[in-house]
């Protein structure tokens, strides 16, 4: 690898974006291929499945076999509300890679003891989130149920480009919700891209299988959708 193309790949990774290394295995030529490039590539196809799969691989194409050495950023899943199923949540998406946070002002339930092994910020979310640097590659779900707590958060999460954005609540719930956010100015499209009921339809009534469903919902986004490859939702 020449020192320029590990001088973008090194500034593409401390963005967090994904790029991918293909390496001709006949002649060991190389190129670079940003995530915002991948749909003008000769090996789009390859490419977006390697980036939607995490992994690096060789692949014979007609052109020849290549290397795809993948670098795409650790998920992160940021949370607020430090409730039961956050309890449930923040150890199966720990178990799945993600870097988790947890936000919540209430210091009763934000607390180490609740919450082993994950970072807690009992802050309210316009002092919390903002320095997280929450990403098209962060997953933020909303749990708590209060419209203070929610509200901001969802709408700072909006701002951002999270591949996933979701929100505990019935359909009516998340109806007021809908009209509270569209007072404050957020659009119908924007609004479009929140998860409501939260988590996949499986008919989960505890917290641990309500956990599961939005668990499962993440995954299905990260993995199946261009969001997570860079594109525009």
């Amino acid at each position: 690898m020449n020192l320029e193309t590990l001088r973008t790949l090194n500034a593409e990774r401390a963005a967090r974006r994904a790029v991918v290394l293909v390496t001709n295995v006949a002649n060991g030529e190389q190129r670079l291929v940003k995530a915002v490039d991948v749909g003008g590539d000769p090996l789009k196809e390859l490419l977006e499945k390697h980036i939607r799969s995490g992994k690096s691989g060789a692949e014979e194409t007609t052109q020849g076999k290549f290397f795809l050495t993948v670098h795409v950023p650790p998920p992160r899943l940021v949370i607020t509300g430090a409730v039961h199923i956050s309890q449930a949540l923040a150890p199966m998406g720990k178990l799945l890679g993600y870097d988790v946070t947890i936000v919540d002002p209430r210091t009763a339930f934000a607390s180490v003891e609740r919450f082993p092994d994950v970072k807690v910020i009992a802050e309210w979310p316009d002092v919390a989130l903002p320095p997280l640097g929450i990403d098209r590659y962060t997953a933020f779900v909303a749990l708590t149920h209060d419209p203070k707590i929610d509200d901001p958060a969802l709408t700072h999460a909006l701002e951002r480009d999270c591949f996933y954005i979701g929100a505990l609540g019935s359909k009516k719930t998340h109806a007021r919700r809908v009209e509270r956010l569209k007072a404050q100015g957020i659009s119908d499209a924007a609004l479009a891209r929140i998860h409501a009921p939260i988590g996949l339809p499986i008919a989960a009534v505890s917290p641990p299988e309500i956990a599961v469903a939005i668990m499962g919902e993440i995954t299905a986004r990260l993995r199946q959708s261009p969001q997570a490859m860079g594109k525009p939702q």
